[in-house]
């Protein structure tokens, strides 16, 4: 479904995760949730394991580590803040990650509040911090040269995120008739 640098996240893996999101909404009501569906949802399961991915690999290049008691620690107060693990299921699927995915979402936010507290003992200055993050994640985006299947549209370094494409291409076109 997509590479970076070395790493691929396989057709398989990737569609196991759409499908469990889905499988998961059952049983829940989502009356009230604004869910993505079709390639929308597609593009935003496959933009968070590129992102998660990309958190990764920061992490590998800075030498920064996540513990099993930060990730429970974490994970805890998460549950905690959803008001326990049944509101948690909810919670997730409003928030659109598969129960799979919760501890890479997890490791992103350790990751990246260590990002956060590290460019803080740098000095940089707290209006700053979320746009220094930002171009970490998309400098580390171009040096990984991330390539998407392009049933999915294309990555989009400038924005961080997957864009759709017309499936069609130049394949149909719009004429107007002249009068």
């Amino acid at each position: 479904a997509a590479s970076l640098g070395d790493i691929n996240i396989s057709q398989t893996e990737f569609q196991t995760v759409v499908n469990q999101l889905i499988t998961e909404r059952e049983g829940i009501d989502v009356s009230q949730m604004q869910l993505e569906s079709g390639g929308a949802l597609n593009r935003s399961q496959l933009r968070f394991l590129i992102i998660t991915n990309i958190f990764d690999e920061i992490a590998k290049e800075l030498k920064l580590s996540v513990t099993k008691t930060e990730l429970a620690t974490t994970r805890q107060g998460l549950v905690d803040q959803s008001g326990g693990e049944e509101a948690l299921a909810s919670n997730l699927v409003a928030a659109q990650i598969a129960s799979t995915n919760f501890d890479k979402y997890i490791r992103a936010i350790i990751i990246s509040d260590k990002l956060t507290a590290a460019l803080q003992a740098s000095g940089v200055a707290e209006e700053e911090i979320s746009a220094k993050v930002s171009e970490l994640v998309t400098a580390k985006a171009k040096e990984l040269k991330i390539t998407v299947n392009p049933r999915y549209g294309y990555w989009d370094d400038a924005t961080g995120d997957i864009v759709a494409t017309d499936s069609a291409g130049d394949a149909v076109s719009s004429t107007t008739p002249a009068n």
